[in-house]
């Protein structure tokens, strides 16, 4: 007697000998085509467009790279302005504020109970 797990039921059920080597999620058919890749296609075909390739976004790189080699006296996870200005305070903020609730915590904790 062969067996399969049954996805409807949950359990295993009997079954035929050629079921049994054919789970439910595995096909014996391959593709024929490749799947189509969706990641940096250009924004226009290359027969619509006699220059180069336009591609979805503008490169940023050299200009981040110029950004943070400046050698300024602001540290590196400050120079973007105010939004790292408030990314920082804001988990300073939420870990000094969760320290001293885990000391509060411990505190409560270690004292005994009044009867």
């Amino acid at each position: 007697m062969y067996y399969k797990f049954s996805g409807f039921t949950q359990r295993l059920t009997g079954v035929v000998s050629s079921s049994a080597y054919n789970p439910q999620g595995l096909r014996s058919n391959i593709p024929s085509e490749p799947p189509t890749t969706f990641f940096a296609t250009p924004t226009k075909l290359v027969s619509e467009s006699n220059a180069a390739v336009e591609y979805m976004g503008a490169n940023k790189v050299p200009d981040l790279q110029r950004l943070f080699q400046a050698s300024e006296e602001i540290p590196v996870h400050l120079k973007r302005g105010v939004s790292d200005r408030l990314l920082y305070r804001t988990t300073m903020a939420l870990t000094v504020g969760g320290a001293l609730y885990c000391l509060v915590a411990l505190y409560i904790a270690a004292q005994p109970k009044n009867k």
